[in-house]
């Protein structure tokens, strides 16, 4: 886990989050939860509402590979209502979650970025339907909680090489019809 200003495009992951459906287990009255935390602004939240743990669900219609996540968190903004422990739950339905990280944050300012490895394989990535991102406690034992921006990543995949070709752009039988005319 890393704290960074500015959310740098990866070019090996791709953003993903626009293909689950999301869903927040509370928020305060009049603030839009979801759509919050989707606006790609830094200076609008998800404000929870109610006992913890706070959680964002996103379900996905097929089996998705997840490379890792980034959250948008200010504690020099939100003070008591930052995060201080999350745990990021997957699985393939609602009832069988499990753990696969479980966060301490210190004062953060700026993306957390959290890589999701998988603990049995030691792969780069986890494959899930459901993904959970629960916030278990706030700084200065806040009760209600302020997310500014979640993003879930995947791995960039070459679509020639899932279908078995290995014809890249620098390749013999490529330079060999590259100026045909």
């Amino acid at each position: 886990m890393r704290v960074s200003p500015i959310l740098q495009p990866d070019k090996s992951t791709r953003e993903i989050s626009q293909f689950a459906v999301w869903r927040v287990s509370s928020s305060k009255p009049g603030n839009a939860g979801v759509r919050m935390l989707r606006d790609g602004r830094e200076d609008t939240y998800w404000q929870s509402d109610g006992a913890q743990p706070h959680i964002v669900t996103l379900e996905f219609q097929k089996l998705v590979t997840l490379s890792g996540l980034a959250l948008y968190i200010d504690y020099k903004l939100d003070e008591s209502y930052t995060p201080q422990k999350i745990s990021i739950r997957a699985g393939t339905r609602i009832n069988d979650m499990k753990e696969v990280k479980s966060v301490e944050l210190i004062e953060p300012h700026g993306w957390v970025l959290i890589p999701l490895t998988h603990h049995d394989t030691g792969l780069p990535h986890i494959k899930a339907f459901v993904l959970e991102v629960v916030v278990v406690s706030n700084h200065q034992n806040g009760r209600d909680t302020h997310v500014r921006q979640l993003r879930v990543f995947g791995p960039r995949t070459d679509p020639l090489k899932a279908l078995g070709f290995e014809v890249t752009f620098t390749s013999p039988e490529f330079n060999r019809v590259a100026f045909v005319r």
